[in-house]
């Protein structure tokens, strides 16, 4: 009995821990980057549903911008291609095009049902819908990688209407070229793009890594918060690589273009959005403009 109690005492305490948060966000705007491992799972699926769910019954604005590309990757095979990229992006012929926008369309379909079914109404779209993302086709090295697209510009028209209309968007990226054609947009530039146009109090990255760390090997070593300053330095002293760079380097893209934070979080772990956004130390790395950037219950 007594153990119960410290149970239930504790699910008090950590309520009363997400109250400055909840007032502090309430009707803002966040946009939460959804891909990885958490996208494969069924279990974390449901994990990271009902956690956008729950942002939005408490007041917050969410917006999901998702991937698909391992089960882009799967059916490519599946047809016979072998997927090919270059400096991590998929060359996209005419056929490989067909593949991605059928699976995405799959996926955002499947996580509106998935919101759906928590009583949380969602609208699927593409970034094709209402003319939501313009794009340029991207090149690398000067080579054409066929429909991969460079965001040129955000039309938030269609996702303030959602928003207005108390649905949450989900965002497939797929980009309308001056041509009228579909690109494939990689979905981390596209909620960089989106969070940056709609103006974003928060942005959230789900990755299969801890957050950012000062020894990449080392868990413990994880940093719960880096300024632009502090980020910039890790870059040029060369602590980040791999895939880590372009991700951080979208952190800071979108900070300077006015987003309050942005996080870097483990999305193989349950409930990594509330556990970041509603308690004080979080569990991953937030990025922001400079120190005073800090909520302000967290500088007491």
């Amino acid at each position: 009995m007594e153990k119960d109690m410290e149970l239930v005492m504790h699910k008090a305490e950590t309520l009363i821990e997400a109250l400055p948060y909840i007032r502090d966000f309430n009707n803002k705007k966040v946009v939460v980057k959804y891909g990885g491992s958490a996208m494969l799972d069924e279990k974390l699926q449901q994990s990271v549903i009902k956690d956008v769910a729950l942002l939005k019954l408490v007041g917050m604005k969410p917006i999901i911008v998702h991937g698909g590309g391992k089960e882009i990757s799967k059916w490519v095979k599946l047809m016979g291609k072998e997927p090919e990229f270059v400096e991590g992006l998929r060359v996209t012929d005419d056929d490989t095009m067909e593949v991605a926008e059928m699976v995405l369309n799959k996926v955002n379909k499947h996580l509106v049902q998935m919101m759906e079914k928590l009583g949380v109404r969602a609208a699927g779209i593409s970034g094709k819908d209402g003319g939501t993302i313009h794009c340029d086709k991207k090149m690398v090295n000067g080579r054409d990688i066929g429909y991969v697209g460079d965001v040129k510009e955000v039309n938030c028209e269609l996702i303030d209407t959602l928003l207005e209309n108390d649905f949450v968007p989900i965002i497939a990226p797929i980009g309308l070229g001056d041509d009228f054609k579909s690109y494939n947009i990689n979905a981390d530039d596209a909620a960089c793009a989106i969070a940056k146009s709609i103006k974003a109090e928060k942005l959230a990255f789900m990755t299969d890594i801890e957050g950012v760390c000062r020894d990449a090997g080392d868990p413990s070593t994880l940093m719960s918060v880096l300024t632009l300053d502090e980020a910039n330095k890790l870059i040029e002293d060369g602590f980040i690589g791999g895939g880590m760079l372009p991700k951080l380097r979208n952190c800071i893209d979108a900070v300077e273009g006015g987003v309050s934070r942005v996080h870097i979080l483990d999305g193989r772990r349950d409930h990594c959005l509330l556990l970041e956004f509603y308690t004080k130390k979080g569990i991953g790395t937030a990025i922001i403009n400079n120190e005073e950037n800090l909520y302000a219950h967290e500088t007491e």
